[in-house]
């Protein structure tokens, strides 16, 4: 008898972030990749002070706080669910003596749970690398947004990216997506229409694909103003070991 289907949630992305050719994976990133000159440009333009208090949301194995940290930051707090990740980001500052960076285990969707940040206030939030759109679920993205607005200070910033299905090379295959969920073909475990779940030598990955409109309506949602966004190609021309390590994505500029 087989075992029934359950649908990606929390829980299993969780779970896949921990898992070791994940971690593998994100802490050699970590070490070799680096800070993105497209991150580093959006980050530079809209917190010029390094003493900004910044709060890096899925923080992973430290990639952008530690190269944020040689830029000249000094005062940035990064969390990650995965707790794996999470003592590699420790371990990797450990390692280069970096002092000033804090990282803690919390989950992005009930940050009013993590008590470590109680009376916290940032002067912005970055969440780089499609990390908000590997959340599973709506509501527990817009529940993250809310959250972060909580956590930043009137006027502040929040940087995020996404990967789009207004990707025009990708039309038709949305268009064949959409015609399997009409049929109710789609995959079981997905929860809702531009979800996508997979599985290569890194391990598996939920990643969440939204338009255009469904990303400033969930700005709208959860009291944030929308500002600018670039793809990550129009912003810089990466190093091929950034183009290796990701396909381009949108960058997201908004202010509470």
């Amino acid at each position: 008898m087989s075992e029934p289907i359950t649908k990606v949630d929390g829980a299993t992305v969780r779970d896949d972030f921990n898992a070791i050719n994940a971690v593998l994976h994100y802490t050699r990133a970590a070490h070799f990749v680096g800070l993105w000159k497209s991150e580093l440009a959006l980050i530079a333009k809209y917190f010029p002070d390094h003493s900004a208090r910044l709060l890096e949301a899925g923080c992973g194995a430290g990639r952008v706080a530690v190269g944020l940290w040689h830029q000249g930051y000094r005062d940035i707090t990064g969390f990650d669910f995965a707790s794996e990740l999470v003592d590699q980001a420790r371990n990797l500052a450990q390692e280069q003596g970096i002092t000033g960076l804090t990282f803690l285990q919390a989950d992005a969707t009930r940050l009013e749970t993590c008590h470590l940040l109680d009376d916290m206030l940032f002067d912005g939030v970055v969440f780089m690398f499609n990390g908000l759109m590997q959340i599973p679920g709506r509501e527990n993205r817009r529940a993250t947004l809310r959250g972060l607005h909580r956590l930043c200070r009137p006027g502040g910033h929040l940087i995020f990216t996404t990967h789009d299905r207004d990707d025009p090379k990708d039309v038709k295959e949305w268009a064949r997506e959409a015609e399997r969920w009409a049929r109710g073909e789609q995959n079981p475990r997905l929860v809702e229409f531009g979800d996508r779940y997979f599985s290569d030598d890194n391990g598996n990955t939920f990643m969440h694909l939204p338009d255009r409109k469904e990303v400033l309506d969930e700005l709208a949602a959860t009291g944030w103003t929308y500002l600018e966004s670039a793809t990550r190609n129009e912003l810089a021309s990466e190093t091929p070991k950034v183009r290796n390590f990701s396909d381009n994505c949108t960058f997201w500029v908004v202010q509470k």
